[in-house]
């Protein structure tokens, strides 16, 4: 890998923080990372797994937080809701200076992005003015996360990163291959993919008292991702890094309406 500058963030504050919940063994990997990068680490993160939650918000329900030590809660709701918490409530002093989003038990890419709970978590800090990454680790479901790859290669590619800088509208996605850390081939930047098969199962059943019910789940299966994309880099054993931006409009669409409705 190339060798850029690295930035010092031995005196940043860093928040750390989920969509797998507070007990998930991602957390405690990129608390580790964390601490290789400084020492002064706040940790607010779900009581329970949201994965897929989107970047929702609990409004009709009241938070209840319960705090695990002196720099370390757990947030009965999003990991929307816990961002917020974070930088308006939780964090005294300082707010955060760079926001971890993981690391994700499973990757976010292609159109994951649009209902991971670790992107949201990323984006929320974002939209709150705080410089993001959010970090999943791909794996097959009949293998345990390979953590070991995130926990090596993410301290010094976060440095990378942060030296570099990123405009204040977009974050960070990072995704980990599935594979050993040692055999990482290289760090590539690329865009978003978007997936050429469903993996989307409903398994229907039947509870009790005779009311159906449905669990959703993805079964993976392996497509053609496009080349240069996120989907296509990790599954050549790369990692990717894909800059998303939270303006969604899309300018191609926005010039030929005004031109077709003028």
């Amino acid at each position: 890998m190339p060798d850029t500058a690295r930035a010092d963030l031995s005196k940043a504050r860093i928040l750390v923080t989920n969509d797998d919940g507070i007990h998930a063994p991602g957390l405690k990997v990129l608390e580790k990372i964390a601490r290789q990068l400084s020492s002064d680490i706040w940790v607010v993160a779900p009581e329970t797994e949201q994965s897929g939650a989107g970047h929702s918000l609990t409004l009709t329900l009241p938070l209840r937080v319960r705090q695990v030590s002196r720099r370390k809660f757990a947030v009965r709701g999003t990991p929307t809701d816990c961002v917020m918490m974070a930088m308006n409530q939780l964090v005294s002093g300082n707010r955060p200076d760079l926001v971890l989003s993981g690391v994700n038990r499973g990757a976010n890419m292609g159109e994951d992005v649009t209902y991971s709970g670790t992107i949201a978590a990323a984006m929320e800090g974002t939209l709150l003015g705080v410089p993001s990454v959010a970090l999943s680790q791909s794996y097959l479901n009949s293998h345990p996360p390979k953590w070991t790859t995130a926990e090596h290669h993410a301290p010094d590619l976060v440095r990378r990163l942060v030296a570099v800088g990123w405009p204040s509208d977009v974050l960070m996605n990072v995704n980990f291959p599935d594979v050993p850390h040692g055999a990482v081939k290289d760090v590539i930047v690329c865009r978003q993919g978007r997936r050429d098969i469903s993996n989307l199962h409903i398994d229907a059943r039947i509870d009790a008292r005779e009311q159906p019910y449905y669990w959703l789940g993805f079964r993976p299966r392996k497509g053609r991702p496009k080349p240069n994309t996120d989907l296509a880099v990790v599954e050549a054993g790369n990692i990717s890094v894909t800059p998303l931006q939270l303006d969604l409009t899309d300018n191609r669409t926005l010039k030929s309406l005004r031109a077709a409705l003028a």
